[in-house]
């Protein structure tokens, strides 16, 4: 079993806090190496931490800014990044076919843990819920 952390759950570890307790909670339960994540939500979270830069103009907010952008590159260090690959493509094309109602990067997500059999951490239920066949749970309650 590979279970894929969404944006939102690494956001939350990130963050601490109860959530995030909750989450390290479960992680622990699990074997190490069925713990993953996807390019994806680095992508999703490397944009808003770039954005976040680029909006700024104070140096020290910039500092602090920088510091967790590199703190964001070593958890991405610390787990499994899968790709999205020509399995990942497929599936991503098939559920765009069939008309799956999904925002492009919730849909390469779910692309990917149908391509992987694996199961999206997130607490995107609603939409994820969405597409046919795949595997969710919500680690943060």
């Amino acid at each position: 079993m590979i279970y894929l952390l969404d944006s939102d759950h690494m956001s939350l570890l990130e963050r601490g806090g109860t959530e995030g307790g909750r989450i390290r909670d479960r992680l622990r339960a699990v074997a190490q190496d069925e713990i993953a994540t996807t390019i994806v939500c680095y992508e999703e979270q490397t944009r808003g931490w770039m954005a976040r830069l680029a909006s700024s103009t104070q140096p020290e907010r910039q500092m602090n800014d920088y510091a967790e952008l590199k703190q964001l590159l070593n958890n991405y260090c610390r787990i499994a990044v899968v790709q999205f690959d020509e399995k990942a493509v497929a599936e991503f094309k098939r559920l765009r076919q069939a008309g799956i109602r999904l925002g492009t990067m919730d849909l390469k997500i779910a692309a990917i843990a149908l391509a992987n059999n694996a199961t999206v951490i997130t607490r995107n239920t609603l939409d994820f819920s969405r597409v046919p066949n795949l595997k969710f749970e919500d680690w943060s309650v």
